[in-house]
């Protein structure tokens, strides 16, 4: 497998039906990352954008993703960094080491949604969540 090694943000309200290989569709509305594979098999990329997801920095001139972008349900089975707009190859992982890393997420998602709530109980309904317990420094898959 040959990644790409650049990609391009593109700013957009939508994203488009059909995907330019080599473009990054960041749509800040609707919380949403879009692209081709960077392995080139040309299937459609969908990063959701939100605290239990990822998140996307922009410096004023490239963005990054994080955390990596592992395509384990592709035939590809592609798993790449984007950082600085420069796609970057991160290891295989094993069927176990993603299962593991699926149950991670489902914990996390589990802790933060849990945490929101008892924040929004505490502070009567009203949405104040700086009183969280996640562990914000816990590895992200």
């Amino acid at each position: 497998m040959s990644l790409r090694r650049l990609i391009t943000p593109r700013f957009v309200q939508f994203v488009p039906e059909i995907l330019e290989e080599g473009i990054l569709y960041v749509s800040i509305e609707y919380a949403t990352v879009a692209h081709r594979c960077c392995c080139g098999c040309g299937q459609e990329v969908v990063t959701p954008l939100s605290p239990t997801d990822w998140t996307i920095t922009f410096n004023g001139e490239s963005v990054s993703l994080y955390p990596s972008i592992g395509n384990w349900s592709f035939g590809c089975r592609s798993h790449y960094w984007i950082e600085n707009n420069r796609v970057s190859a991160a290891g295989e992982w094993s069927d176990e080491e993603v299962d593991a890393g699926r149950k991670w997420d489902k914990l996390q998602k589990a802790r933060y949604f849990q945490g929101r709530a008892e924040a929004e109980e505490k502070d009567g309904g009203e949405k104040n969540y700086e009183s969280l317990d996640v562990d914000r420094n816990a590895p992200k898959w």
